[in-house]
């Protein structure tokens, strides 16, 4: 079995983002950058399933500048066995990134492609969505546990309700949660393994996809500041503000 995993470079979540003075994007001039937090749980994931024998190979892909290089590199020493990189310049949507990802799965025919329900950045959540869409593909979200069988996954997903447990055919799309494990930690030796692994280098014409943007961002600006607490004497007086100032009861 061949497991597809996307991974994206994302500001570091240690950062403390900040808008440009324009409001037209969010700085990332000179700011820490690493791999999307549920994307690392996705590799993680790949890895464990390699190392208990269920999967033969797994392929990393990122898509976006040149310095995406870097994140690959990471899931390699995590210990994926070869990447793939499509590069370009141009700011992506979820949509692209399905077309995208659709067209190397094409190529490389994995059963199981596996992406981080989200990204910290836009927090979009609507990639892995779309891929299962556009292939056709079963899909799980929201994964918290992955049991692989003969020719189905059992996919056990977080939902208001508590958990759901899904049985689904292969080939199959699935994005993971946080509860579905704890990436381990990189040992030099592997980060040097890591560089003499094959990385893959292709453009968006090569895949002939179209990656025009059909948004269109007017303006970015920081949240608003959050109000002081107020504190109240006594249980009357907190049920008359609730009735009268902020009207929810």
């Amino acid at each position: 079995m061949k497991i597809l995993v996307a991974v994206k470079r994302v500001v570091d979540y240690n950062v403390k983002v900040r808008v440009k003075p324009d409001e037209s994007d969010v700085d990332i001039g000179n700011v820490k950058m690493s791999m999307n937090p549920f994307d690392e749980i996705a590799v993680e994931e790949a890895v464990r399933l390699k190392e208990a024998g269920k999967a033969t190979e797994v392929v990393v892909v990122s898509l976006g500048v040149k310095q995406c290089e870097e994140t690959l590199r990471t899931a390699l020493a995590m210990g994926a066995d070869r990447a793939i990189h499509v590069e370009t310049d141009e700011k992506l949507e979820p949509l692209a990134v399905a077309k995208l990802l659709k067209a190397v799965a094409e190529t490389e025919q994995p059963q199981l492609l596996l992406l981080g329900k989200q990204a910290i950045d836009d927090d979009a959540n609507q990639t892995a969505q779309m891929l299962a869409a556009l292939m056709q593909f079963a899909q799980g979200t929201f994964a918290s546990k992955i049991e692989l069988k003969a020719d189905e996954v059992l996919v056990t997903r977080e939902i208001d309700g508590g958990q759901e447990q899904l049985a689904l055919k292969l080939p199959v799309v699935i994005s993971t949660d946080l509860r579905l494990n704890e990436p381990r930690y990189i040992k030099l030796p592997n980060i040097m393994q890591a560089k003499k692994k094959p990385l893959e280098k292709k453009t968006v014409a090569e895949l002939g996809v179209d990656i025009s943007p059909r948004l269109v961002q007017l303006k970015v600006t920081e949240p608003a500041e959050r109000a002081a607490g107020i504190r109240v004497g006594n249980v009357a007086e907190l049920v008359d503000r609730l009735h009268h100032e902020a009207k929810v009861i």
